[in-house]
């Protein structure tokens, strides 16, 4: 058997740097749109309350005109109806140092932090084209699930057994 040339999936990123507020802040917001579909990624952000959700939504369009804009420039063909959120990613930037005034005179350094927030979008691969990739993997994968919903089945009602005879 040949195998075909599957050709690589494309990636369209965006990046919004030296954001005012910490990363961790930035990645609970983030954490919520990985894997999801873009326009169900725009509606949760949206609607999001988090402080950091318009920063997010503005740099998921941006994104998402990346791949409309590459996708014409180059000539390729790709439906923004299939794009779906890859990765998204807030990394640590620089820290601004402050002092605050602190009693008897004395002064108390603290941080400001940054983040530089990454998102990326993909295409998804439509299901004729996975079928086409590969269709052996697949029924590998169908015949492996029952055997193990089997096996857990079988040693359930051995437990249910014991216990009620410990019971009596």
């Amino acid at each position: 058997m040949a195998k075909q040339a599957v050709a690589p999936v494309r990636e369209f990123r965006a990046e919004a740097k030296f954001q005012r507020t910490s990363p961790q802040k930035a990645k609970l917001v983030l954490d919520t749109i990985k894997g999801m579909r873009v326009e169900q990624a725009l509606n949760t952000v949206h609607f999001s309350t988090k402080r950091m959700a318009p920063v997010i939504e503005k740099v998921l369009r941006s994104a998402i005109q990346n791949a409309t804009y590459v996708s014409q420039e180059q000539g390729l063909d790709v439906d923004v109806d299939n794009l779906y959120v890859r990765t998204a990613v807030a990394n640590e930037g620089p820290r601004m140092k402050r002092i605050r005034p602190a009693p008897m005179g004395r002064a108390f350094r603290y941080q400001r932090r940054l983040a530089h927030i990454i998102v990326t979008v993909a295409e998804k691969k439509s299901a004729s084209a996975a079928v086409a990739a590969g269709s052996e993997a697949p029924a590998a994968k169908k015949s492996a699930k029952p055997a193990a919903k089997k096996a857990a089945a079988k040693k359930a009602p051995a437990k249910k057994a014991a216990a009620k005879k410990a019971a009596k």
